[in-house]
């Protein structure tokens, strides 16, 4: 039996497979309608001889997320950080050194007064 779910509004479907070691299995099913539907959202383009490659590489990505689901996460607690007690903080302090305000503008198109020009955008 093949199930729909709306994921980031994509119509995603799942196929539920038998194992005999898992016994039931259910993934994600990947397919051109679906491959159409990412290029859409990522603003790609994918060539025409390389869509079935692409379709069985995102299949092979999905099939190893779903390998994530066999862990046994039962007792383990939800963490933030992988540092021990948080992130170390460090004092910000503003510092004006001419020699890397200059190495910066030198590669600026426009620059001026010590600040880079752009285009203006609001009238």
């Amino acid at each position: 039996m093949d199930l729909e779910y709306n994921i980031a509004n994509i119509k995603c479907t799942f196929v539920t497979l038998f194992d005999p070691v898992m016994e039931v299995i259910t993934v994600m099913k990947i397919d051109d309608i679906l491959l159409t539907k990412l290029e859409k959202l990522s603003s790609l383009q994918i060539e025409t001889t390389k869509r079935e490659d692409t379709i069985n590489e995102i299949g092979q990505i999905v099939d190893f997320v779903e390998n994530l689901n066999e862990l046994d996460l039962e007792n383990e607690e939800a963490s933030f950080s992988t540092i021990s007690g948080g992130t170390p903080f460090r004092e910000d302090t503003p510092a004006n050194n001419p020699k890397i305000v200059q190495t910066i503008l030198k590669n600026a198109p426009k620059s001026e007064g010590g600040f880079f020009v752009v285009p203006k955008i609001i009238e």
